[in-house]
């Protein structure tokens, strides 16, 4: 995406102090449909006895509509339009872009939307550096992922990170939706361009990795993208469809940082991207459910089994996507497919999302007990799970 804690109630509090965890391990319609994938690819996780209790104690505490809610990500225009959603809807987490009105975090009005939310609300931003820096102002220039590759070692980067992470902590944000992780040779100014570390995986591998390092130490949560790799995509997937290279010719270029860093507790987001051998025609990762099962099992990249959070790219104002469906299509064949986490940048539609997504997992069209395992994910991510 280029553009790309609150107060608990009381009996959430009783629920989660035996079994809680505070720690941080971590734009509309169209004229085409894409047909909603048809099954779930993703098993909720195996729990002991005292697991299940405990998370069911934790899942207890929310509405259906209020999980549905807990897996949306929505873009704010600033202070009033973010604690509405989050009031009237319990929204999982709200996006700080270039439109949003910097007094939510200069002036710490998010402290004050954080209030309106039940659990920890998840407050994210597009912080990569370079070009894709919304807290500039705020926390100081940095140079572009392929500058900072060129000048700085992987030890220097981690410290430089590690203080600009600490002031994005400070401000209130809770999630930086970086590092890139894309491979590319592409120019400077293409939609990956410079926003890549280098065309040599392994490079992108130290400098990534040291980057989600520096996040996690300052306590905030990153998120890897775009897999499995926009690096060599046709395109730009804000402007319409992007077809990558081959599955097979991805293994030891696009997927290396992927495979490398999956344990690394940063989240992934997944790309609007048409993958040969991976995804049906005219559905991209982000709704894919194959490209979802590529992730989360790791068979097929030669990856360990990724268990933490799956973000979507941004639903609501990328042509690969909006050119294809309406934003409550594309929600529910993302959540369908296996994403926890739907993400898209205004919040005029979220009562029509979430009025579909009941009546998605309703009808069966979405599983129950899928809902509340990314419930659970999402939890855990926001350092608000619990813990038995």
């Amino acid at each position: 995406m280029r553009l790309v804690p609150g107060i608990v109630l009381a009996v959430t509090a009783l629920t989660l102090t035996a079994c809680s965890s505070g720690s941080n391990s971590s734009t509309e319609s169209a004229s085409t449909s894409t047909a909603a994938p048809s099954s779930s690819t993703t098993a909720p996780p195996t729990t002991t006895p005292t697991q299940g209790d405990c998370g069911a104690m934790y899942l207890s505490q929310f509405t259906q509509r209020q999980k549905l809610a807990q897996l949306l990500t929505v873009g704010v225009t600033g202070e009033a339009d973010a604690a509405n959603v989050v009031k009237t809807e319990q929204i999982g987490g709200i996006f700080i872009g270039s439109w949003t009105d910097k007094a939510m975090l200069a002036q710490h009005q998010v402290d004050a939307v954080q209030k309106a939310s039940r659990i920890p609300l998840m407050v994210t931003i597009d912080e990569e550096g370079g070009r894709v820096s919304r807290a500039k102002d705020l926390i100081g220039v940095a140079p572009s992922a392929r500058v900072i590759a060129q000048t700085m070692s992987p030890d220097q980067f981690y410290d430089f990170s590690l203080d600009r992470a600490k002031k994005l902590k400070a401000l209130g944000v809770t999630v930086d939706f970086a590092p890139d992780v894309d491979v590319s040779a592409q120019p400077d100014d293409s939609v990956i361009g410079d926003r890549s570390f280098s065309d040599d995986p392994n490079t992108v591998v130290q400098y990534a990795g040291a980057f989600i390092r520096a996040l996690k130490d300052a306590g905030l949560g990153s998120v890897m993208k775009h897999f499995p790799g926009h690096g060599s995509g046709s395109g730009d997937s804000h402007t319409g469809a992007v077809q990558t290279p081959p599955l097979d010719q991805m293994q030891d270029k696009d997927l290396v940082p992927f495979r490398q860093l999956v344990d690394s507790g940063a989240a992934v987001m997944v790309g609007h991207l048409d993958v040969p051998g991976l995804t049906t025609p005219n559905v991209p990762a982000s709704i894919s459910p194959e490209a979802m099962k590529l992730l989360r099992q790791g068979t097929g990249y030669g990856a360990a089994p990724f268990e933490g959070v799956i973000f979507t790219d941004d639903l609501g104002g990328m042509a690969a996507i909006t050119n294809r469906m309406t934003i409550e299509e594309a929600v529910e064949h993302a959540l369908i497919a296996g994403a926890d986490n739907a993400l898209w940048i205004t919040t005029d539609a979220v009562p029509k999302v979430l009025d579909r997504l009941e009546d998605a997992v309703k009808s069966g069209r979405l599983s129950g007990a899928q809902v509340d395992a990314s419930v659970l994910r999402m939890a855990k991510f926001k350092g608000s799970a619990p813990h038995c």
